[in-house]
């Protein structure tokens, strides 16, 4: 039985056992790892799910439930089960189905998420890329001070089928491709720096570079030998492109309904006003083609549309889905960002390094918390200091700290490198006055 035909029964089955409406959700996932690490195969997983996830509305009750037993007999008892479990939970008026009209407007393009060659795929395509990498890491060591390489190679077919009771039929497959080096050195004073680098595509024959994974991996462990911490103050920062999607998911987290409804957003009421900077103008497009947050549409079904999220500083939009949009009297958006998109600046980041004169460089974050009630942040960070428009020295065991509201309108250049590897497809940005605390 097909996905779709799955679907279908289970809606079928909820409908004549008792429920007002449904909706199910049946997919069938495949991933395969392999990891080496010093010159032979340490791991290799290999991992099938598939099931059906069902969504029930009973006189005003509502559930969500899954199962991964698909044959008839056990679907009609999991059915059945189901809707009598969910008889007993207390009345949510605010639940039901997305209206029909917002399934409407469905894209038909070729999103080109299906790369029909996935199943050609090698174990020994696999295990040659992995050797690929850790050949390139090692090839840049410096004076033998590599400890070890850990490199990784995996792919997934992700295959589904959306069924709702109100008219909404749908299905999606998509492939990824991914490669990754971890590179540890040893360091003078006895710590084991690591650095590490990745790449993915949609496509397995556009899934290349394995001598630059390998270099950046071994660049970045090696560069942050003798790494200190630099003098604390109030500087001017650059965030790699790379890691910038973590303001970036600080910034946006607020914007849901749920954070709205339950007064956990520092956005709620700034619809309509500035946010941030001019130069920040970020637009969410489900329908790029090959992007790792494409799709035609939602979880919920709803059709999915490019929004404006903020445009030059002014927030636009917030992520309203059906549920949190009734109870906030808010018309539904989309529950979640698909890929994030910046409206780009000129200059590279050498450029933006050299234009910063003294300050901060970040190419990771490390641990710390953002606070989406109030915009309070304080993030652990390293990278290198600069100085005189040039990277110093590499710095670590520093924090950088404020308010999410103050740093973005701290906004003061974005450059013309969005990160291809993400859904948020981060260029480097550059703030200004950012509190580091450091020695």
């Amino acid at each position: 039985m097909s996905l779709l035909s799955t679907a279908k029964a289970a809606v079928k089955l909820a409908k004549d056992k008792g429920a007002t409406e449904a909706s199910a959700s049946a997919y069938r996932d495949r991933d395969v790892e392999l990891e080496w690490r010093e010159g032979k195969v340490e791991k290799v997983s290999e991992a099938t799910t598939r099931g059906v996830s069902l969504a029930l509305y009973v006189e005003g009750r509502y559930s969500s439930m899954s199962t991964s037993d698909l044959r008839p007999e056990a679907l009609a008892s999991f059915v059945e089960e189901s809707i009598a479990l969910t008889r007993t939970l207390a009345v949510d008026p605010y639940r039901a189905l997305p209206d029909p009209k917002l399934y409407e407007g469905r894209s038909t393009k070729d999103l080109e998420l299906w790369d029909a060659q996935h199943a050609s795929v090698t174990p020994e395509g696999r295990i040659k890329r992995a050797k690929a990498l850790e050949d390139a890491a090692r090839s840049h060591d410096k004076g033998g001070a590599i400890v070890s390489v850990t490199t990784s190679v995996w792919d997934s077919e992700s295959m589904g089928a959306r069924v709702t009771s109100n008219g909404f039929e749908g299905e999606r497959r998509s492939t990824s491709f991914w490669m990754s080096a971890g590179v540890t050195v040893k360091d003078p004073d006895g710590r084991r720096p690591y650095g590490g680098a990745s790449r993915g595509a949609r496509m397995h024959a556009e899934l290349m570079g394995e001598e630059e994974v390998g270099k950046l991996a071994a660049q970045r462990a090696l560069g942050a030998i003798g790494s200190k911490k630099m003098a604390s103050g109030v500087v001017p920062i650059v965030v790699e492109n790379r890691v910038g999607a973590r303001l970036v998911s600080a910034l946006l987290g607020p914007l849901s309904a749920r954070a709205l409804q339950q007064k956990q957003s520092f956005l709620e009421g700034k619809l309509g006003k500035p946010i941030a900077s001019k130069l920040l103008t970020i637009t969410d497009d489900p329908l790029l083609p090959k992007g790792f947050g494409s799709r035609l549409y939602d979880g919920e079904g709803i059709a999915a549309k490019k929004l404006a999220v903020i445009d030059q500083g002014v927030l636009k939009t917030y992520y309203v889905d059906d549920y949190y949009g009734r109870k906030l009297k808010l018309a539904p958006t989309t529950g979640g960002s698909s890929n994030l998109l910046f409206a780009l600046g000129k200059k590279g980041q050498d450029e933006l390094i050299k234009d910063v004169k003294d300050g901060l460089f970040v190419t990771s974050f490390l641990g710390g918390n953002s606070n989406g009630t109030t915009g309070d942040f304080s993030l652990g960070v390293q990278g290198y200091e600069i100085k005189s428009g040039q990277l110093a020295g590499a710095v670590s065991e520093i924090n950088i700290s404020g308010n999410l509201g103050e740093l973005w309108k701290r906004l003061v250049a974005v450059g013309n490198d969005p990160y291809p590897y993400s859904s948020t497809r981060t260029p480097t940005l550059v703030f200004e006055g950012v509190q580091v605390a450091g020695a």
